[in-house]
């Protein structure tokens, strides 16, 4: 029954909260009278309900659901964010927030320092990794989750925040009281060579200052010889459009081009964003990798590069999420992120996935089927796209409409048993998990050891045959897989594979692990040259040089013709 009033009677709540915190923006965008009589209603409703109902109403759960609801109507991304989580999205897409400049892994119910930020606040007051924090201010910190921690420790900057570590190399605990800085969100998680020639650079997400963070991994990476960049955007759910949009000026060699086109209810909302001429990557060869799961901002920059033929798109269709948000604060901190445009590309593909109002379920359903027959069964989907849907490019490449961007060349999942394994691994995190576990009794003797040793690391640590073994046992004692010497007992689905196979694994294991020590001896990334090995999408890229070449060339020549 209470769930019943809330679907029914919730909006009329939503109205005191967001009535007068936009006044006169409601009724600038309804019709007035109709607005009127729709309002009172909800409002009698709402007093009617506070009143007379058999049991008192939580009013701040009351209206979160009742915001929820009216949201649930619009379209799929439209969304309420809380006023506890607030903070730490505008900290996301600023780049950076307000901490003490640690980074800290949850073991055994105890929160330990994997490294402090150099240059950070704890590094200065004393902080050392393998510290264990065991109080925070006069509370206990140990069985807190990773997230209660992380809250407790961070806070607007100038603030102060006291904890006490227990140190097992002394023996002893040490109390710090340590003034909260400026701490970057670091929004490219990846850069290297993977070749004398070849530049990789990983964009997690797209916040303000993943520009700046971009251009400084490129003109490193020119220093070093780089003369093709690959851009991963796989897992990168958006961010700021603005932000993907410098980025791909940078890309384009044409002045006046357009990145990508906004429509909307306000002239605000209607608008083109240009190329200036000259970007600094306006000639190399480039390739984008992309999945199902890059969406907003990366199909704004992959779909740019792939309509002026500026740049080869590599790996699976993306999420297809291209709706135009904006943030409109309420009274309590919490705000509305909510759709005001469509995005397109500059050939004019919308895009956003088709829905129905209302219907989320069904949307989603028909995006994943989307997504399999637009990996599985490529030529069928292709044939399935309406001529109204099929666009060309620059030079004439056909490219393809109906939500999300459809790569040049697509790499499928690989199916076998082995594959199976190892996506099982990943997805669940077992290398993670199982690493984790192993460097928290010998992490002491890998820093003593590598400290300060990145390339040498990188170039010659050998993962030990007691970590691998590490793994399975941690996979098993965990209930996680069961291995067996039954040739006739692989079996994908309940996670059962042949101890034989474990030696057609070790490498892929050995790699993992040393990755993840990289990454945290090192800092974020650090692995990735290590896990890029035996990353197929990368290296089918990497096989597709010539055509990402000739790209390049065509706009070498237009250029050397104006």
């Amino acid at each position: 029954m209470q769930s019943f009033l809330k679907r029914r009677f919730l909006p009329a709540l939503m109205l005191l909260l967001v009535g007068g915190v936009l006044g006169v923006q409601l009724n600038a965008y309804v019709s007035p009278d109709d607005a009127i009589e729709q309002f009172k209603k909800m409002r009698q409703a709402f007093v009617i309900i506070s009143g007379k109902y058999v049991e008192p109403i939580d009013a701040k759960e009351v209206a979160e659901g009742g915001i929820k609801g009216m949201l649930d109507n619009l379209d799929p991304h439209s969304t309420y964010v809380p006023s506890e989580q607030a903070q730490r999205t505008r900290e996301r897409y600023r780049g950076s927030f307000g901490g003490i400049g640690i980074r800290f892994d949850v073991l055994e119910d105890t929160a330990r320092v994997v490294s402090p930020l150099a240059g950070g606040p704890s590094e200065e007051a004393g902080v050392i990794a393998g510290d264990r924090i065991i109080r925070i201010e006069d509370s206990t910190a140990v069985g807190l989750s990773m997230r209660d921690i992380r809250e407790r420790l961070t806070g607007e900057i100038g603030t102060k925040v006291s904890f006490t570590v227990f140190r097992p190399l002394s023996g002893n605990e040490h109390t710090f009281t340590i003034k909260r800085g400026e701490i970057p969100l670091y929004s490219v998680h990846s850069s290297y060579m993977v070749d004398e020639t070849t530049g990789y650079i990983e964009i997690g997400r797209f916040a303000k200052s993943t520009p700046e963070e971009f251009m400084n991994k490129v003109d490193t990476l020119k220093g070093q010889g780089m003369e093709r960049l690959v851009v991963d955007l796989r897992q990168n759910p958006g961010g700021i459009m603005e932000s993907a949009v410098k980025i791909a000026d940078e890309m384009l060699d044409t002045g006046g081009a357009t990145i990508v086109e906004t429509r909307g209810r306000s002239d605000r909302i209607n608008q083109t964003l240009k190329a200036e001429s000259g970007g600094a990557l306006a000639h190399q060869p480039i390739t984008v990798l992309v999945d199902g799961n890059s969406a907003s901002a990366s199909e704004i920059l992959a779909g740019a590069l792939q309509d002026h033929d500026r740049g080869l798109i590599v790996g699976r269709r993306t999420f297809g999420k291209g709706l135009v948000q904006k943030p409109y604060r309420l009274n309590d901190g919490s705000f509305l992120q909510l759709t005001v445009g469509r995005y397109y590309t500059p050939v004019g593909r919308l895009i956003q996935t088709p829905y129905e109002k209302g219907k989320m379920e069904a949307y989603y359903e028909k995006k994943f089927a989307n997504r399999h027959d637009a990996i599985y069964n490529v030529q069928k989907y292709r044939e399935s796209i309406p001529d109204s849907l099929t666009y060309k490019t620059d030079h004439g490449r056909t490219v393809f409409g109906g939500g999300g961007i459809l790569p040049d060349y697509i790499v499928k999942p690989d199916t076998t048993a082995l594959s199976g394994f190892l996506q099982r691994s990943e997805v669940d995190r077992l290398f993670s998990l199982a690493a984790r576990q192993w460097f928290a009794e010998h992490g002491d003797d890998l820093r003593s050891t590598w400290r300060n040793r990145k390339a040498d690391f990188l170039a010659s640590y050998e993962v030990p045959d007691e970590a691998v073994s590490s793994f399975w046992d941690f996979v098993q004692e965990e209930d996680i897989l069961t291995l067996t010497t039954n040739p006739d007992s692989v079996n994908v689905g309940n996670q059962v594979f042949r101890k034989e196979n474990t030696e057609d694994v070790r490498r892929i294991v050995r790699l993992h692990m040393k990755g993840y020590v990289a990454n945290t001896l090192y800092g974020r990334g650090a692995g990735q040259p290590i896990l890029n090995k035996v990353d197929p999408t990368l290296q089918r890229a990497l096989s597709l040089w010539t055509a990402s070449t000739d790209l390049a060339g065509y706009h070498a020549s237009s250029s050397s013709k104006n």
